[in-house]
């Protein structure tokens, strides 16, 4: 994929709460020509987050805005999304953003998260990180993966824009069961974000639709 002008590069805020390892990947991929964006800000709702240091280090605007600093998730909202509006965001990539935050109307289907399972199964309200993969092993699912969705203000619930499958193992632990669904994540994000910078994804009602 040859970059396109400034002009017309997806303009992208991401939050974090951790390590970073998504916007990590995501830098990673636009420095390879991979992923047609540019990353105008980096948001932490943890100040000692190392994602920070990933984000500085490639020269990138951030700025911590913490829940318990607002009175009401209607208030943390209104500062996060004031932020992206000031970015001049037009998607909101969540990358480990670990704190739930109303989605405002104006930013409708341009907020994405990547979940390490395959929406419906193992989502909602305290289904993150190695609980994830517990849960499918303790089920005993065959197959997992990783889900790219819109944001609504339901965990886990918005319209789904892609998926990708990964095998489980008989041998499978929750750490060589995330090290899969990662690597899945790794080319499941960009491939989404690309999908929107081509400009042939339409949202009707729960269905994503790609021209």
């Amino acid at each position: 994929m040859n970059p396109s002008s400034e002009s017309t590069r997806l303009r992208l805020v991401v939050l974090i709460s951790g390590g970073g390892t998504t916007l990590k990947n995501l830098l990673e991929k636009i420095a390879a020509g991979r992923l047609d964006a540019d990353v105008r800000l980096v948001i932490s709702s943890n100040s000692q987050a190392r994602g920070l240091e990933i984000a500085q280090a490639a020269g990138i605007a951030t700025t911590v805005i913490t829940p318990k600093a607002h009175a009401t998730p209607v208030a943390y909202s209104d500062a996060i999304f004031g932020a992206c509006r000031e970015a001049g965001a037009q998607y909101v990539v969540m990358g480990g953003f670990l704190t739930y935050v109303p989605i405002p109307p104006d930013f409708e289907n341009r907020v994405l998260n990547i979940h390490p399972a395959l929406i419906p199964a193992f989502c909602g309200k305290g289904y993150f990180g190695q609980r994830v993969h517990e849960a499918v092993l303790e089920y005993g699912a065959r197959v997992s993966g990783c889900t790219v969705h819109f944001v609504d203000n339901q965990y886990d619930h918005g319209p789904v824009i892609l998926q990708k499958t990964v095998p489980v193992l008989d041998d499978d632990t929750p750490e060589t069961l995330a090290a899969r669904v990662f690597k899945a994540e790794r080319e499941a994000y960009p491939e989404a974000l690309n999908l929107l910078a081509s400009g042939r994804v339409t949202v009707e009602g729960r269905r994503v639709r790609v021209r």
